[in-house]
């Protein structure tokens, strides 16, 4: 089952934002053991804040043994081998999917960062070889499919920021004049909602990331259906 509703208030404010500005410009243990009250504080809301999430995203999305704990990604970084070595992350992130940020599945992604950074986001990040190949085969059959719901004005109006890599020349086995060729380039299809400092503070933020669920909801969908059913069959074979 979801998370039960917080009796905690489901509002983001401005000491989470300041506590990750904070530590953008102290990013050290020292500084962050010493601040550790602020940063439960912060988590704390962030937790309150998920849980409202779930809750809503139940109601069109089905989200068993979901908790909060399970969507929030963790602050530490992982820098064995990264050339930063900065401990912490200086953002807040979120996963909302079956089970939380281990789901398996493409699911919704939220980040909260001050400096007007915050964003929904959802889509073709991290395909496999075979996902990729399924996802070229749907476009070069059944272009229409996609292009209905990611080219709706309301989707696009929401979503207007694409990101992700494409290939520089046609992929293997198609033509480079395919109508649909630049769908076809695509490694990843990520589309993203940006929110100011100011929106993440409303005290409605959580339904407007909710409304920004709904809309891409589709092509989340789109995708699992692709990509799981097509990994399915190749278990199968």
């Amino acid at each position: 089952m979801a998370t039960q509703p917080s009796t905690r208030s489901a509002a983001l404010t401005a000491p989470t934002l300041a506590f990750l500005s904070d530590l953008v410009q102290n990013n050290y243990r020292d500084w962050f053991h010493a601040n550790r009250a602020r940063y439960d504080a912060a988590k704390s809301e962030i937790e309150a804040f998920t849980a409202r999430l779930i809750d809503g995203a139940s109601t069109f999305h089905p989200l068993p043994n979901t908790n909060p704990k399970d969507c929030i990604f963790r602050i530490n970084r992982d820098i064995r081998f990264s050339k930063d070595k900065a401990p912490y992350k200086s953002n807040f992130a979120i996963a909302l999917g079956p089970g939380g940020r281990h789901s398996g599945q493409i699911d919704y992604y939220l980040h909260i960062q001050p400096g007007n950074e915050s964003f929904l986001g959802a889509g073709m990040w991290q395909a496999t070889p075979a996902q990729l190949a399924a996802f070229r085969q749907e476009i070069d059959y059944n272009p229409d499919s996609l292009k209905d719901i990611i080219e709706a004005d309301e989707f696009r109006k929401y979503f207007p920021e694409v990101s992700g890599e494409s290939t520089k020349t046609a992929p293997k086995g198609y033509s480079s004049d395919h109508p649909d060729i630049d769908l076809l380039k695509r490694k990843q299809l990520f589309f993203m909602h940006r929110y100011t400092d100011k929106e993440v503070l409303k005290s409605n933020f959580a339904d407007e990331v909710l409304r920004g669920c709904r809309l891409v909801k589709p092509y989340c969908d789109y995708l699992n259906e692709l990509f799981f059913s097509q990994e399915t069959q190749d278990i199968q074979l």
